[in-house]
């Protein structure tokens, strides 16, 4: 297996534990100021919420979202080493709240959900320009409950993305070269 590395979750019930993950290429978690931010603003809306996480890697945004009182959270990844990691902690901080699903994520929004989810968090390896693929994918295929919360990660060199007309930004901030957004989906009118 790679070598490991480790972040902290910020807040809830493991608050302050070590999360550990694998060292695979373009895998970059969300540092801990981004993830402080975030969880602030989703504060309101993360209790009993069933969350998304595509392109997991690291588990951070899954377990913060579940440390922070999240019902549920779905975890994408496509990479056996991070899926070990990921296996790893889910099994240590015994999160049966957490599933995990070894999935590419762009075949995988192709279907449609059983449920729509509460909140969902994209964020791609940036070399890969997906991001505006993966949110129309979400959007066409049912993915966001109406109200449902996005959160969306990018580089800030990335200037050519696009999400769905009906997402309404909330918030959104810049910090060391990376772009981040929440947005709220508000149903297409017909």
């Amino acid at each position: 297996m790679a070598r490991k590395q480790q972040i902290r979750i910020i807040a809830g019930k493991w608050r302050s534990r070590q999360l550990r993950f694998a060292d695979v290429d373009g895998l970059r978690p969300t540092g801990d100021r981004i993830r402080e931010t975030l969880f602030n603003w989703l504060a309101p809306d993360i209790s009993g919420a069933r969350c998304l996480d595509l392109f997991s890697g690291s588990g951070a945004l899954s377990f913060e979202a579940l440390s922070r009182g999240a019902s549920h959270c779905l975890a994408l990844e496509q990479h056996p080493n991070a899926i070990a990691c990921l296996s790893e902690t889910k099994s240590l901080f015994d999160a049966p709240e957490l599933t995990i699903a070894h999935k590419d994520t762009l075949k995988y929004l192709q279907q449609r959900p059983d449920k729509a989810f509460d909140i969902v968090f994209v964020d791609p390896p940036f070399g890969l320009n997906l991001i505006t693929e993966v949110c129309f994918l979400l959007e066409q295929n049912g993915w966001i409950a109406n109200g449902g919360a996005i959160y969306c990660e990018l580089s800030a060199q990335q200037a050519n993305f696009e999400p769905p007309a009906n997402w309404q930004v909330m918030r959104n901030k810049a910090t060391g070269g990376v772009n981040y957004i929440l947005y709220t989906r508000i149903e297409p009118k017909a």
